[in-house]
């Protein structure tokens, strides 16, 4: 143990406080975020929690207790709590003491060597009726060791286990669907080295998520899934722009043609062995049915990916509760959820089978380096009095949508002048207004779909070097030279969508240009809170923020 000089202090109230400035913090910081969550990340001592989450999604990966007390007694300043000690060691324990299995007649059953956990359990008022004994188990009295799992609930029951705290291993095994060639074609390029490793352990694994960088490639990821299953595989993403991306990606990288892939969404309704349907489809609700249910077992899908699966709507949760016999693979840049839904995640589509810093795939070179600046500033006295007489659930957006942000904007965009620029905003007033003061185009919401592809091709291209957009570019959108990203306002504190925005500067560049992404806080507001909030998931991956004053970006 490095006694009094390392960078951790761990507590005994499972906080662990890291010391930005030690030498091996960001060595530090790389190790701890395998099973640790950053909760805050101020100048000189971020916090971290240990979670039961966090253990679970790490043991489920491949690391132990062993493991991960081994990282905290190496980079501890003082002596690790012995209470932190026996916690981690029981709750990692507790994944794996009860397994979902099938037996030689291909039942679903409920195992667990540990009679008094499995006796806990069964009494649990919501997995009860989800479960029954058994014949042969029928009088055994405490040697009971396993229960049938009613045929409809493998996902419910792992849900409720999860909400428990016995988080099940999920061992029955998968569904191999209906065999459908599916080849990369690797002549011009190849897998790289952690994009194989994320393929061999979620193959390996059978179901879970894969959480690699913005930039890094995670589409390939799912193209390797695909050629290694070889299987008819449905494809969930986040919007038809999205969608389109990825079939053009596959058709690419793959020996799929055109006639093998197909577009489900609110303008294409084709079924073919790989289909690709966006979220809203399947959550589109007819006379208050959802309408187009028929999709999950359109084919005999031996492969589900939802790419962006941190986003995936509440109601996807439910379906995919039915869906365990087919194999999942969420894709993700952050496991983060705003809707405290990780657990859902965990329990539905699997847990984390492989995780890559960010700062690990950039210093391979994969990512663009990339530098994030905090621009504060202040409001007028007299916006400034109208936001201090304000409501409560009016402040942030008279804060947030204040004037004085867009000489701002112009500054940042005169200072970057020639390069490709992203100006992102929260509320659609304020995007009219910044698109007419730049003269730029605008793309939102109620664009048509042929018009944002338009717009991201010219952006591509060079043609446009300026696009202001809404929070739809957030996420799934290819605009690999974009160089600048300018945040006048987002979606209150949330970490996911700060993840999404810079991901946008990651992919490397042709050009050279390193990466800039700007947020514009209005100083003394919940602005500041909200952007404080949002930094969190950057600072654990080693992104830090340099403050700037508003008055002083021409220096």
């Amino acid at each position: 143990m490095n006694t009094a000089a390392g960078p951790l202090i761990v507590q005994s109230d499972r906080t662990v406080l890291l010391e930005v400035a030690h030498p091996d913090a960001e060595d530090a910081r790389h190790d701890l975020a395998v099973f640790a969550e950053l909760e805050r990340a101020p100048e000189h001592i971020h916090t971290y929690r240990i979670t039961r989450l966090g253990l679970w999604n790490a043991r489920a990966a491949g690391h132990t207790a062993a493991n991960m007390l081994a990282t905290l007694e190496k980079y501890s300043k003082f002596d690790i709590p012995q209470s932190v000690i026996v916690d981690i060691g029981e709750t990692v324990g507790r994944y794996g003491r009860l397994v979902i299995e099938r037996d030689d007649a291909g039942t679903l059953i409920l195992r667990s060597t540990d009679a008094a956990v499995l006796s806990e359990i069964v009494r649990a008022k919501r997995i009860a009726p989800l479960l029954f004994l058994p014949d042969d188990q029928k009088g055994r009295g405490p040697a009971i060791d396993r229960y049938e799992i009613q045929t409809w609930a493998r996902g419910q029951v792992k849900q409720e286990l999860v909400k428990l705290g016995w988080p099940a291993e999920d061992l029955a095994g998968y569904t191999p669907g209906t065999p459908h060639e599916i080849a990369l074609d690797e002549r011009e390029w190849s897998l790289r080295e952690y994009q194989n490793q994320a393929v061999a352990s979620f193959v390996d694994g059978g179901s879970g998520v894969v959480v690699l960088p913005c930039g890094a490639g995670k589409t390939l990821v799912g193209a390797g899934a695909m050629a290694t299953v070889k299987t008819t595989t449905l494809i969930l993403v986040t919007n038809t722009v999205s969608a389109r991306q990825w079939r053009s990606e596959l058709l690419r990288r793959t020996s799929l043609t055109e006639d093998e892939i197909g577009e489900y969404s609110g303008q294409v309704k084709e079924v073919k062995p790989v289909t690709i349907a966006t979220y809203q489809i399947l959550t589109a609700k007819r006379k208050g049915e959802y309408a187009h249910l028929a999709l999950l077992n359109a084919l005999d899908w031996g492969l589900v990916i939802y790419d962006e699966v941190h986003l995936l709507p509440a109601p996807v949760f439910k379906l995919t509760a039915e869906l365990q016999a087919r194999r999942r693979l969420g894709l993700t840049a952050t496991l983060v959820r705003e809707d405290g839904r990780e657990g859902d995640v965990f329990s539905l589509i699997g847990p984390k089978r492989f995780d890559a810093p960010w700062k690990e795939i950039e210093a391979q070179g994969f990512i663009s380096p990339a530098s994030c600046f905090e621009v504060r500033i202040d409001l007028p006295q007299q916006e400034r009095l109208e936001y201090a007489a304000s409501a409560d659930d009016e402040r942030y957006r008279l804060a947030a949508t204040a004037p004085a942000k867009l000489s701002v904007v112009k500054e940042l965009v005169k200072k970057h002048e020639g390069e490709r620029i992203l100006v992102i905003g929260q509320y659609l007033d304020q995007i009219d207004m910044l698109a007419e003061a730049l003269g730029a185009p605008k793309l939102t919401g109620s664009t048509p779909i042929e018009e944002r592809e338009r717009l991201y091709q010219e952006f591509r291209d060079g043609v446009t070097k300026i696009l202001v957009v809404s929070k739809v570019a957030n996420f799934s959108v290819d605009l690999p030279e974009a160089t600048v990203a300018i945040q006048v306002s987002g979606s209150f504190g949330s970490r996911q969508e700060e993840a999404q925005r810079l991901g946008r500067l990651l992919r490397p560049k042709e050009s050279g240009l390193p990466a800039n992404f700007y947020t514009l806080v209005a100083r003394d507001t919940v602005d500041q809170d909200f952007a404080q909030n949002r930094q969190r998931f950057l600072a654990e991956q080693g992104y830090s923020y340099t403050i700037l004053d508003s008055d002083n970006l021409a220096a």
